[in-house]
C-alpha cells in the first residue's frame, strides 16, 4: 500500500496532523499546568469587572465604573475609526503620488520620487515621534490657542471645534445624506445599463453633487432648520464642550496615511505601467484629454494589477495602527495592556488582540476579494 502515491500522500498528511495536534497539547497542557502551580486566575470573568482606568478619547460613553469588556470595545472602535481613516487618506494621496510619478512635468514627477523613496526608507515609529512632536511643540498652549473666531482653536492640546447640539434637523439631514448616497449608486447603475444597452451615456457628477447636496439640505430644513451650536469655551487647562481631535489622533492618522502612501504610490505606478502603451496611444487617437485617457481607460484596466497588492497595504496599515501606543493614543493595543496590567491575566489579553486583528484582516481581505472578483467578472 505504500507504494501508492496517493496512500503515502494520505499519512503523511495524518502524521503532520498527529505531530501538530501533539504539539499544541503540550504547550497549552504545560501552560495550564505553570498557571495553576502559580495560582493565576484564567478565564475571561475578568472582562465583566470595573476597570477603573481612564481612557482619554473614546468614540463610545464611557467611564471608569465600566468594565474591562466595555474598555476593550471603547479601544477597538478607535483603531478601527483611525485605520478607516487611514485607509482612505492613504489611497487618496497614494494615487495621486502615483500617477505624479509618471508625469511629464520633470519636477513634478522628481518631487513625488523623491517623496516615496524618503518616506518609505525612514521607519514609521520614528515618523510618528516627528509627527507628534510637531503637533505639541510648535503649536501654542492652550491658554494661548490659535482662535479662528469663537468656533475653532488650535493648541497643544489638539483642534477643539464647534458642534452642533442634538436636534430633528440633524437627525434628517443624516438619513437625507444616506438617503443621497443609495440614489448615486442607483443613479451610476441605470446609467452603466443605459449606456450598454444604447451607447447613450447619462450625466454623472451633475446629479450626483444635486442629490448629496440636496437630500441632506431639505432633511435640514424640514427638521426645522436647526443652528444652535455647542462652541468650545476655555475652562481650566483645556477647553470645554465642542468636538476634539487630539495631537494623538492627528499625529498617528497623518503617520500611517503618509507612510502607507508612499507604498500605494509604487503600486499604482506598476499598475499603470502594466497596461499596454497602445492603450493610451489609441485613446489619444480618439481625441481624449489626458485625464479622459487615465479615467476612463489606463485606470480601470490598471485596477486589476493595483488591487491585490493594495490589499497588503490596507493589512499593513490596520496592523501598524498597534504603534499608537507609543505616542499615547489609546487604541486596542493601549487598552488591552493597561488590562493585562491590572489583572494578570496576559494570555486572555494577548488572545483576544490576536483575534481581533486576525478578524480586521481576515474581512479587508475578503472584501478587497470580492472587489477582485468584480472586476474580473466585468471585463469577461
Amino acid at each position: 500500500m505504500l507504494h501508492s502515491e496517493r496512500v503515502r500522500g494520505i499519512v503523511y498528511q495524518a502524521l503532520l496532523l498527529a505531530a501538530v495536534v501533539g504539539v499544541g497539547w503540550y504547550l497549552i497542557d504545560n501552560t495550564l499546568h505553570n498557571l495553576q502551580t502559580r495560582e493565576i486566575q484564567t478565564g475571561f470573568g475578568f472582562l465583566g469587572r470595573s476597570a477603573g482606568f481612564e481612557i482619554g478619547e473614546t468614540m463610545i460613553e464611557y467611564d471608569p465604573s465600566r468594565t474591562y469588556g466595555r474598555a476593550l470595545a471603547a479601544g477597538l472602535l478607535n483603531t478601527l475609526w483611525v485605520s478607516a481613516l487611514g485607509i482612505v487618506a492613504a489611497t487618496l494621496l497614494g494615487t495621486l503620488i502615483g500617477i505624479a510619478r509618471l508625469s511629464s512635468n520633470w519636477l513634478l514627477a522628481r518631487l513625488a520620487s523623491a517623496y516615496v523613496e524618503t518616506v518609505r526608507n525612514v521607519p514609521l515609529l520614528l515618523q510618528l515621534f516627528v509627527w507628534y512632536g510637531m503637533l505639541t511643540e510648535l503649536l501654542p498652549p492652550v491658554r494661548e490657542a490659535i482662535a479662528f473666531g469663537d468656533l475653532v482653536f488650535l493648541s497643544q492640546r489638539g483642534l477643539r471645534y464647534a458642534w452642533p447640539q442634538p436636534a430633528p434637523g440633524w437627525s434628517a439631514a443624516g438619513w437625507g445624506l444616506a438617503a443621497a448616497v443609495a440614489g448615486v449608486l442607483a443613479w451610476r447603475w441605470l446609467a452603466a445599463r443605459r449606456q450598454q444597452a444604447t451607447g447613450a451615456q447619462w450625466p454623472l457628477l451633475w446629479p450626483a453633487l444635486a442629490m448629496l447636496a440636496g437630500l441632506p439640505l431639505a432633511g435640514w430644513l424640514l427638521g426645522g432648520a436647526p443652528t444652535a451650536l455647542e462652541r468650545p469655551v476655555l475652562g481650566g487647562f483645556d477647553f470645554q464642550g465642542g468636538k476634539a481631535l487630539s495631537p494623538e489622533f492627528v499625529a498617528l492618522l497623518a503617520g500611517l496615511s503618509t507612510y502607507t502612501a508612499a507604498f500605494i504610490a509604487e503600486v499604482v505606478r506598476g499598475g499603470l505601467l502594466a497596461v499596454d502603451r497602445g492603450q493610451d496611444e489609441a485613446a489619444m487617437a480618439l481625441g481624449l484629454r489626458p485625464g479622459q485617457r487615465l479615467r476612463l481607460v489606463t485606470l480601470p484596466q490598471a485596477l486589476r494589477v493595483i488591487v491585490p497588492p493594495l490589499t497588503s497595504q490596507y493589512l499593513n496599515l490596520t496592523k501598524n495602527s498597534s504603534l499608537a501606543v507609543a505616542i499615547g493614543y489609546p487604541d486596542l493595543l493601549a487598552v488591552a495592556n493597561t488590562t493585562m496590567n491590572q489583572t494578570g491575566q496576559a494570555i486572555e489579553a494577548i488572545a483576544i488582540v490576536m483575534a481581533v486583528y486576525l478578524s480586521i484582516s481576515l474581512a479587508i481581505s475578503l472584501l478587497m476579494n470580492w472587489y477582485d472578483a468584480r472586476l474580473r467578472l466585468t471585463e469577461r
